[in-house]
């Protein structure tokens, strides 16, 4: 059937008209920032039927001279505009000494050696050190900050050799996706000449002999355009040491699937290969094996569907332990036996409970489990044949991390964090249970002044929904709290509590952080993602607005003192939320978001993600993308919150251009005088690896620009920033 060309307007006047708020017009206080002038191009698509307005398309060339120059225009305004806050030089100088404290990462063991990385405080990147035994002095071993006077060289990955010989250290450069990898000889502190290149999404899996590992690469691309190029056709190699990357092994690839990516990893015995082979961000997975102990074993497919998630834990000779969610969405243990792999074969260890199953171990011969209750860990070890052995005691409401080792070993490590407790180590005495403080930072503040709550509120169909609201003790419930919500909701990730100096120096000023588990994550299993995702992800924004309303109503804060925030999925939740209700917020700060959403497939991994979103080429679908893309429906004569989008030049996750055409958008529709500015940063890219320099620099924005946009209490700001 012929459909009728339709205009964009057509398509979202229900939306409009459904939300006052968002047709409503404004009139103007005072003025806002003189922004550049952004062109717009007579660029419009055809969506089955319907025509869409594209005028700064060009904007997604982030190569052209033309959108350098528009870069480097509005990083004047927004640098001029942030240096004018009387206060962002005493927040700057506050968060250094909040971010001067001692961070370490969770121990692991191989080879008879002890392994860990550590940052004095303001070391822009962890430094990677071993001992042999615990109470020997740590011995530098890689100093990533040597890489890169700068910083923006980091360490994306480590694996030491099963011998302990050997290190493979992924680095990854300005933020970018794209990995190398190099190898390290533990004893000497020399690198031997063997450089891997055009690694991204990848692990690192040695053999047992030490002699090579296993890892995935795409095709060398365009030098010109590898940031912003789409990355299809993954392929698993294996990497013998002393040989060039030209001579490696192919192992596996489907030169039938462009959007398959795998990942190899090895047994602790040895024997096998485990490929995991994935399909976009969908947590469903086919699992196949290779039989290493024979030369010429062909790949095995396990179970060659992708109907559930299957997380590979270990194996005891034949049987491989599972975590999954076939039949399960909190996931459950099960055990397959690959000589006999029929489904009727399975056995259940461990069966589905009310909480959800986070990550899972084999370690002392026992399962060791951490389980999400209401987003917070609990952590239960039991046997392999699944009988309860013992809860590890925990010191409060946080989140924990690590809790791996090898089937024989009988200590672990892991680490506990909550929103007012500094990431701290421990080890774990995997016979006894006991915990002992094997690193513990101090940081220069006293959480006792401070609180933790969880709140249960509903969303607009009837849904509870959690959310964490930390602050100084004390708070006064009279809508004048400056109160940041943040949020994500999205591609099964939970949100739990963690420790950042960041948001410790945003208390301290006076702030309430707000944390709310929305639908599209993890935290209450599979479900509850699904409940999030393509047609139904408007829920994922109504939960986000209903945390919001929850606030207003119970006077934690007024929408004249609210602000929002997130980043990637969550500065796409920013962005709906902003344009849909736009009178309940006073500011917004979407970072590194996903923007646009009928084109975010065209770019790097982007056609990985509609899998969560759905696709603008499926009818369906695009009706729904198109009624909540942030870019689509931003609506000239309508006063906006005052808003700083955040981005970077190398992110090659959400390419930039996603925030460009945002931000040029926002400015044209803006009736009002709060500002709408773009924070473009330079060698930098999604987030991972960030300098702490920038880390600090970038906060240091955020609340400065919040506390001018939320008229915050001078005194309170200025005498946080003079401790």
């Amino acid at each position: 059937m012929h459909m009728k060309l339709a205009t964009l307007a057509a398509v979202l006047a229900t939306t409009f008209s459904a939300n006052p708020a968002l047709a409503q017009s404004c009139s103007t206080k005072g003025t806002g920032p003189t922004y550049p002038v952004t062109k717009k191009v007579d660029q419009t698509d055809n969506y089955h039927g319907t025509v869409v307005a594209d005028p700064y398309r060009w904007l997604e060339d982030a190569n052209s001279a033309e959108t350098k120059m528009w870069v480097d225009a509005q990083n004047k305004v927004t640098q001029a505009y942030l240096a004018a806050i009387p206060q962002r030089e005493a927040i700057r100088q506050r968060l250094t000494q909040l971010w001067n404290y001692e961070r370490y990462s969770v121990p692991g063991k191989e080879g008879g050696r002890y392994f860990y990385t550590r940052n004095d405080g303001l070391q822009n990147q962890a430094v990677l050190y071993t001992l042999k035994n615990l109470n020997d002095e740590p011995r530098l071993l890689l100093d990533p900050n040597k890489l890169a006077a700068d910083g923006t060289v980091a360490l994306a990955g480590t694996e030491v050799s099963p011998d302990g010989k050997l290190l493979a250290y992924s680095i990854a450069a300005s933020g970018s996706d794209w990995n190398e990898i190099k190898l390290r000889d533990i004893e000497t502190g020399k690198d031997l000449p063997d450089h891997i290149k055009w690694v991204k999404f990848s692990s690192t899996a040695w053999t047992k002999d030490g002699k090579g590992f296993f890892y995935s690469r795409y095709d060398e691309p365009e030098e010109a355009t590898k940031l912003a190029d789409v990355n299809y056709f993954q392929k698993l190699y294996y990497h013998r040491i002393g040989t060039p990357q030209s001579a490696d092994t192919l192992v596996y690839d489907r030169a039938d699937q462009k959007e398959w990516g795998f990942g190899g990893q090895t047994t602790d015995d040895g024997r096998y290969l485990i490929i995991t082979t994935t399909k976009g961000t969908a947590p469903k997975y086919r699992v196949s094996y290779k039989d290493l102990s024979k030369p010429d074993a062909k790949v095995v497919d396990l179970i060659d569907n992708f109907d559930a998630g299957y997380d590979f834990i270990d194996n005891v000779g034949s049987v491989f332990y599972f975590s999954t969610d076939r039949k399960a969405p909190k996931k459950r243990i099960i055990a397959i036996d690959v000589s006999k792999p029929a489904e009727s074969n399975w056995k259940e260890i461990v069966a589905e409970s009310a909480d959800t199953l986070a990550g899972a171990d084999i370690v002392n011969n026992q399962l060791v489990l951490e389980y999400l209750k209401d987003a917070r860990s609990v952590v239960r070890v039991v046997s392999l044949e699944g009988k309860p052995v013992r809860e590890i005691a925990l010191p409060g409401i946080g989140t924990v991390a690590g809790l791996s080792g090898k089937r024989g070993d009988t200590e672990t490590f892991y680490s506990y964090t909550s929103f007012t407790s500094p990431t701290t180590i421990y080890r774990l005495n995997m016979t006894t249970g006991q915990s002992t403080v094997f690193r513990q930072p101090k940081v220069a503040f006293n959480p006792a002044d401070y609180e933790t709550r969880q709140q249960f509120y509903t969303s607009r169909d009837g849904t509870k929904v959690p959310m964490f609201i930390v602050s100084k003790k004390g708070l006064k419930m009279n809508g004048q709290n400056p109160t940041y919500l943040y949020g994500y909701g999205g591609f099964n990730i939970s949100l739990t509590p963690a420790f950042s100096p960041a948001n410790l120096a945003w208390m301290e000023m006076g702030g309430v952080y707000v944390v709310a588990n929305l639908r599209g994550g993890g935290e209450y299993g599979e479900a509850w993602h699904q409940a999030g995702t393509k047609l139904q992800k408007q829920n994922v924004f109504d939960d986000f607005i209903g945390a919001a309303e929850w606030l207003v109503e119970n006077k934690v804060t007024s929408p004249q003192k609210l602000a929002i925030g997130g980043g990637s999925n969550g500065g796409l939740l920013v962005g709906a939320a902003t344009t849909q209700r736009p009178d309940l917020f006073a500011a917004a700060i979407p970072s590194v978001g996903v923007m646009d959403m009928l084109r975010f497939h065209k770019f790097t991994i982007g056609w990985a993600w509609t899998s969560d979103y759905g696709s603008s080429e499926n009818p369906d679908e695009f009706k729904a993308l198109v009624k909540y893309s942030p870019l689509h429906n931003l609506k000239a004569g309508t006063c906006y919150p005052a808003t700083m989008v955040t981005t970077a030049d190398h992110d090659d996750r959400v390419v930039p251009a996603h925030s460009f055409k945002y931000a040029a958008a926002a400015q044209a529709a803006q009736a009002g005088s709060a500002p709408i500015l773009i924070r473009i940063d330079t060698k930098a890219g999604h987030g991972a690896g960030k300098p702490t320099s920038k880390q600090i620099e970038e906060v240091a924005d955020r609340w400065g620009f919040l506390s001018r946009e939320l008229h915050m209490n001078d005194a309170a700001v200025t005498a946080a920033g003079a401790k």
